[in-house]
């Protein structure tokens, strides 16, 4: 619009600045650094941060933030456009140890054990939506600054697959995909998210909808949870931590996120299923995505039951070389 401006971003997000705005071609896009945090600090606080340097380079943020609205705009500064990023369909031949270890050195993975997305095994997967592979199914992007990566329904069934699912369970997953939404969206709390479905498929697909519908107890509920956090890392152009994701501990529901079925048929009487609140009719299936500031637990720790084990006394002579 032509009018002059500098963004100011506290310095924990240095990185995810730096590698959204080369991700977009303007690396030399004007902007300063304040001390983090902001959020709920007083105003005495915040106004002697911005009156001392930028933590970064050390300069005077008040000079800075002067210089970056005067400053006349170089040539470089003028250029703009995507980086392209071509995705090449198929991976060559190799052994299965071989091409695991390939995922996991990619970054393609959680680091949990994956299923090889074979042609074959993709191939199966696709026979549990009537949706053409080509077909474009969304846009994700890992928060507001990063660029949104676009994918098709035959890369969510490589998810898929790499998460063990059944290809019964793909209409679930690539409906949680074409929402668009990522499971690991970032921030410096440590975030995680939930999807509740609803409808006959919950039952189609035996999800857990009872005691420990959130833990590991269920194959529908835990390789859909985990196909998005996959989604989300591969197609969504998220997870990488320090650059893309701030979490500052992590988050162990993550790893699968909290996925579940509503137990319609338990409901108080004249309660309605959820997706019927939103409009659906109950002989209809759909999933529902949640985010949330923060989960936490006050319970009590007690500290006489806990235990640290020197690991190295446990290892076999020569172990800790070994790869």
């Amino acid at each position: 619009m032509g009018v002059p401006t500098v963004p100011i971003i506290t310095n924990t997000f240095e990185w995810p600045v730096k590698t959204a705005v080369a991700a977009k071609g303007m690396s030399s896009l004007r902007f300063v650094f304040f001390p983090h945090p902001v959020a709920y600090r007083p105003a005495e606080e915040c106004r002697r941060k911005i009156l001392g340097n930028d933590p970064i380079n050390g300069k005077p943020i008040l000079q800075e933030i002067a210089e970056a609205l005067t400053k006349p705009i170089t040539p470089e500064e003028a250029n703009s456009g995507l980086i392209e990023r071509p995705r090449e369909r198929l991976i060559g031949p190799d052994t299965p140890d071989n091409l695991k270890s390939l995922f996991r050195e990619n970054g393609w993975t959680s680091y949990l054990p994956i299923e090889l997305p074979t042609e074959e095994k993709v191939g199966e997967m696709l026979k549990g939506t009537s949706h053409h592979p080509d077909e474009k199914v969304g846009e994700m992007q890992p928060s507001s600054p990063h660029e949104k990566w676009s994918f098709n329904v035959e890369q969510v069934a490589i998810n898929a697959v790499m998460a063990g699912a059944k290809a019964e369970f793909f209409p679930v997953i690539l409906a949680v995909a074409s929402a668009g939404i990522t499971s690991l969206f970032t921030s410096t709390n440590s975030f995680t998210a939930m999807m509740c479905v609803n409808g006959p498929i919950r039952n189609e697909i035996r999800m857990n909808m009872g005691i420990g519908a959130f833990g590991p107890f269920n194959h529908a509920n835990a390789s859909i949870g985990t196909a998005w956090t996959l989604i989300s890392r591969n197609l969504g152009n998220g997870g990488v931590p320090g650059k893309k994701y701030m979490g500052s501990q992590g988050q162990g529901h993550t790893y699968t996120n909290l996925c579940f079925g509503e137990r319609e048929e338990k409901l108080p009487p004249g309660w309605q299923p959820f997706h019927v609140q939103k409009g659906f009719r109950p002989d209809e299936s759909a999933v529902s995505i949640f985010h949330g500031w923060s989960w936490s637990n006050q319970g009590g720790f007690e500290t006489n039951k806990s235990a640290t084990i020197n690991a190295s006394l446990l290892m076999r002579p020569g172990a800790a070389a070994r790869r």
